[in-house]
């Protein structure tokens, strides 16, 4: 057994704490060593303002980082000069002390900073109107905006595929800047500009608008070219080319110029809107199914089904032919309080309908059931499980 002479470093004192240790995950792991044998550049980056428990993101993932004690403490340990790497000599340096691993577990991006921070930013029919009016380069519709996408990547806690896929799904304008139509491999520096969400009314109409088009002009929903669409939304109904083209890339894809519709997304978000209104008062499901088959027109109707809608409603506790407009999104982010309202709401739950209402706080359903298991019981009634509060809410 070889022997080395052991040395405290002269600065060993100011450099306490500074050495932390990450047990990686193996899919970590795996990504590190694929860009070793590539030679490809690798970056991580931790994110959290003051207050915030840390993430560590790579370009897609999002990780919580928990501090893990050790049993027994491991020794940092350098050669007498850090700079050189020559092992030869038989002195090792302890340069610090380390009683805890940093562990890593993939989580869900936490993206509920944005609707706050943008609140009150609506971009609607008037800031339509006013980007028409202005020219190209001295557009002031977005002066008064306050959020860039780059400040938002400071501050968001999400990879950057994981904002933009936000981006997407709440509906959020990239204004007077560069946008990109999908979660590509460059998006982390190919956007600039304000964020603006986009109003749940403005989007209902340029929707409908597309539909119409469609239809009055023959176009294929499977493939249209952009061009064609934008330029006939700008020309007849004065919706800018950059919001058009964004709304397109929200509910389709978008490659060399000819666009493919994603109909489900569409017929979805059509359904939701009409459904939005009926927040105090439900609207009896048969009434529903109606206009939304209407607005959609013949050629999308059949997509037409109340289960796209899972997740947005409930249903009255002795009647499940009237909805009420009861979105996931509106509840609060952490689990105990959002079981809180789900049994405020509802005193118990099948595993089918409670399930939408967790997909946005569970990476997965392992991770679902974890958050069942802790915050619910299940009791069996008649053959069906049903979900109730291990804890007691006052209404």
């Amino acid at each position: 057994m070889s022997e080395c002479d052991l040395y405290f470093s002269t600065s060993s004192s100011a450099e306490s704490g500074t050495f932390k240790l990450i047990e990686l995950p193996p899919d970590l792991c795996k990504l590190i060593e694929s860009a070793i044998e590539s030679s490809n550049p690798l970056r991580f980056t931790v994110r959290g303002q003051t207050g915030d428990d840390a993430v560590l993101c790579t370009n897609d993932t999002t990780y919580t980082m928990r501090s893990v004690v050790l049993s027994n403490s491991v020794l940092v340990v350098t050669p007498p000069n850090a700079s050189d790497l020559d092992f030869s000599d038989d002195s090792i340096v302890i340069r610090d002390q380390v009683n805890e691993i940093l562990e890593l577990a993939p989580t869900v991006p936490r993206l509920h900073k944005l609707s706050a921070m943008l609140r009150g930013n609506e971009y609607d029919e008037q800031s339509a109107e006013e980007d028409m009016n202005d020219d190209q380069e001295t557009n002031v519709s977005c002066l008064h905006c306050s959020t860039r996408f780059s400040h938002a990547r400071s501050v968001i806690q999400a990879s950057d595929t994981e904002l933009l896929r936000g981006l997407r799904d709440m509906h959020i304008l990239i204004v007077n800047g560069k946008y990109i139509f999908t979660t590509s491999r460059q998006l982390a520096h190919a956007v600039t500009g304000e964020l603006r969400p986009i109003a749940p009314t403005y989007l209902k109409s340029i929707l409908e608008m597309i539909l119409n088009l469609l239809v009055s002009h023959s176009l294929s929903h499977a493939a249209t070219s952009v061009e064609v669409l934008s330029s006939a939304l700008a020309d007849v109904h004065e919706v800018p080319r950059t919001v058009s083209t964004q709304v397109m890339g929200w509910f389709g894809e978008i490659c060399q110029g000819i666009w493919k519709m994603d109909v489900t997304g569409v017929v979805r978000e059509v359904g939701l809107n009409i459904l939005r209104p009926f927040k105090d008062n439900p609207i009896a499901k048969d009434e529903l199914l109606a206009t939304w088959r209407s607005v959609v027109g013949d050629t999308f109707e059949s997509f037409v089904s109340v289960e796209l809608l899972s997740g947005n409603y409930l249903t009255a506790p002795s009647r499940n032919d009237l909805l009420k407009y009861f979105p996931s999104s509106a509840l609060p982010v952490e689990p105990a309080p959002r079981f809180a309202d789900l049994f405020l709401s509802r005193s118990r739950w099948k595993a089918e309908d409670i399930a939408p209402f967790l997909a946005d706080i569970a990476i997965n359903s392992k991770e679902r059931d974890k958050l069942l298991l802790k915050y619910a019981r299940s009791i069996s009634d008649s053959g069906t499980v049903w979900y109730t509060s291990r804890a007691q809410y006052n209404g």
